[in-house]
């Protein structure tokens, strides 16, 4: 709205607010792990990383985490959100690895996340609560079924330059 125009208002559409996805998949095991948060904060996208860590892969001695440039996907959070010793245990465990920065295309979580808004999001969902439970069923039947990305770039394709 901008200061001197008339309000409008639509009354066919309220508004219920918008909540954030994070997403995780394991590709060659055909496992993706979901959370849904009312926000994109650093200490939101710790809390995840914590939660991959200590819930989903306990045991693991190192996980590589391949992901996108956003602002709120630093170590620093980790460091913002826990203590000195815990935020260190936490990045010892994980390698982070970057997408550059026009190329989410080659981040297999967000082929996942294109998949579930084409078969979860196609309607509206009126609260956080609903969208976890169509969520959490989503992610239960792909994960059930092992559902694997077929990946078909290749190093060879990186090289080819077009003009």
């Amino acid at each position: 709205m901008k200061p001197g125009t008339e309000k409008r208002t639509d009354y066919e559409y309220e508004r219920n607010g918008v909540c954030n996805v994070f997403i995780a998949n394991e590709p060659l095991a055909g496992k993706r792990f979901i959370e849904i948060r009312e926000r994109k904060t650093r200490k939101d996208w710790a809390e995840f990383i914590k939660w991959i860590t200590d819930e989903k892969y306990p045991a693991v001695k190192k996980i590589t985490l391949v992901m996108d440039n956003l602002k709120t996907h630093t170590t620093g959070a980790l460091y913002e959100r826990y203590s000195p010793e815990e935020a260190k245990r936490l990045c010892d465990k994980f390698e982070f690895v970057y997408t550059p920065k026009h190329g989410s295309w080659l981040n297999m979580a967000e082929i996942e996340l294109r998949i579930l808004t084409g078969q979860c999001f196609k309607r509206r969902l009126d609260s956080v609560e609903t969208m976890t439970k169509e969520v959490k069923a989503w992610e239960m039947h792909r994960n059930n079924k092992i559902s694997k990305i077929s990946w078909r770039f290749t190093t060879k394709d990186a090289r080819i330059k077009k003009c």
